[in-house]
């Protein structure tokens, strides 16, 4: 039989174990990594739409010598599947690596990669309104894989009103004057949408990010009318919440022990100004600010990376927090190599306390 046939017959006797097995051999033997050397750890990094995380992490070691393959993909291009009875314990089909990814050495265009990922980092959004990946994430938290951000925070991030109620706890526990959240009204679906309070206002359908299924509502009219369209959609939730006329925005962004803000000034004359034309600079972080974030980090057992996205209203000055984001915060075009960099080290820390004995 030839070498496909004999790889499939393998894969159909003894399961994905053979195929590990196989993948794990040649991705080490491709790397130049002999049986003499330190095996190397496998990092699976969900990104598929910038960056090339291989080429990032070109020749990093662990702290006991052991190199990093890295292999990246996005959530719509992987497969998981895990038992508690085999050594194999995890396996995660790459089916496609990202485009913007250096393929590992020997890979053919179109192949079937198996790994068994030893951390992960997290860096696209794992539900999005055309794709729910939380299968593969609930996957790899059952497999316990250690990653970044955690898998338990990620998870938590799909909902909306999870992150939206830390935001609150934290404004309870630290006064309004220091940790400033806008106001909001949540209803569990069109039924429970009675909304009382100021006009216009902005409505926001499920957990969807990037200013989708967002909308402005100018009065109760066409509040009755929005009821309307939502009774459509009997399993999404809904938040509204006053409408700000905003002056901008500020974007305070946290990675690790690193701090940056960013107010953001839209050009094009959308309200929304994270969809249309912007100009967005760098600012002095406030101490202010810094707080928020911070404080914000803490929440879900604590965010590796993490954005505070707040709105200066035009008419006093005030700043309101809208939201947090959690391991899919964007990074400015302009300080990209920087950030990704501060991202490295700290995902070397966290991969070194995780495989590393002590």
């Amino acid at each position: 039989s030839s070498g496909s046939e004999i790889k499939v017959m393998l894969r159909a006797l003894l399961g994905s174990q053979a195929d590990a097995d196989s993948e794990r051999s040649s991705g080490d033997a491709a790397s130049g990594y002999g049986a003499s050397s330190l095996r190397p750890v496998k990092l699976l990094v969900i990104q598929a739409d910038d960056y090339d995380w291989p080429v990032i992490m070109r020749g990093t070691k662990l702290a006991d010598g052991r190199p990093i393959l890295v292999y990246q993909t996005g959530w719509s291009d992987i497969q998981v599947h895990c038992d508690t009875y085999s050594s194999t314990r995890i396996c995660v089909d790459i089916l496609k690596l990202a485009k913007t990814a250096t393929p590992p050495e020997g890979y053919s265009a179109g192949r079937c990669l198996t790994i068994q990922p030893d951390f992960v980092l997290v860096r696209n959004e794992v539900k999005t309104p055309n794709f729910d990946g939380r299968g593969r994430l609930n996957g790899l938290l059952f497999a316990d894989v250690p990653a970044m951000n955690s898998l338990e925070s990620i998870l938590l991030f799909c909902e909306r009103p999870a992150v939206q109620g830390q935001l609150q706890r934290l404004q309870r526990r630290l006064g309004k004057d220091t940790f400033p959240v806008v106001d909001q009204h949540y209803c569990s679906s069109s039924r429970s949408l009675m909304y009382g309070y100021t006009f216009p206002a902005v409505v926001k359908v499920g957990s969807a990010h990037a200013g989708a299924g967002k909308m402005m509502i100018k009065d109760h009219r066409q509040m009755s009318d929005f009821r309307s369209v939502l009774e459509m959609m009997p399993n999404e939730h809904c938040f509204v919440e006053p409408f700000v006329e905003s002056q901008g925005d500020l974007r305070i962004q946290k990675i690790g022990d690193h701090y940056r803000a960013f107010l953001r000034n839209g050009i094009s004359g959308e309200w929304k100004t994270n969809t249309g034309s912007s100009i967005m600079t760098e600012v002095n972080c406030e101490d202010r600010w810094r707080r928020w974030a911070s404080e914000a980090a803490a929440m879900f057992g604590g965010l590796d990376i993490m954005t505070v996205d707040a709105i200066i209203e035009e008419s006093t000055g005030a700043q309101l927090i809208l939201e947090v984001n959690g391991t899919s915060s964007g990074l400015h075009p302009d300080f990209a190599d920087k950030d990704n960099s501060v991202i490295k080290e700290l995902l070397l820390r966290k991969m070194n306390a995780a495989l590393c004995e002590s």
